[in-house]
């Protein structure tokens, strides 16, 4: 198994970041857009996919439809992004030049899922 440590590190992102949804659910609640449904299950939902896609980097048989999945959920979560710049509640508190920032980090994750295809 010769698989480069960036690969894993990226697993380690999508795995923490998959578990907080669970840790502290009312901070991803608090920026879901409104027109959006049952903002808790859409945050626990969104909390496994990416705990699943995070271990199925790991998994080599899974590991190309995880990559597209990621890539995939990243561009569904820019919803999110553009609405957190839509006004002083959507901010969450969220200085604007943070939340401008991670619009491009998004692609930059995306580009970052991509080289291990």
């Amino acid at each position: 198994m010769n698989e480069p440590l960036g690969l894993y590190a990226m697993a380690a992102l999508y795995i923490i970041a998959g578990i907080m949804h669970f840790i502290k659910p009312k901070m991803y609640m608090r920026i879901m857009p409104t027109y959006l449904p049952n903002h808790r299950a859409l945050v626990y939902l969104s909390g496994i996919v990416e705990v699943l896609l995070g271990l199925g980097l790991c998994i080599p048989q899974l590991r190309v439809i995880s990559i597209y999945a990621i890539m995939t959920m990243l561009s569904v979560f820019l919803l999110v992004h553009f609405y957190m710049l839509s006004g002083e509640k959507a901010s969450a508190g969220i200085p604007k030049w943070i939340l401008i920032l991670r619009i491009p980090l998004q692609f930059i994750l995306m580009y970052w899922a991509w080289f291990y295809l």
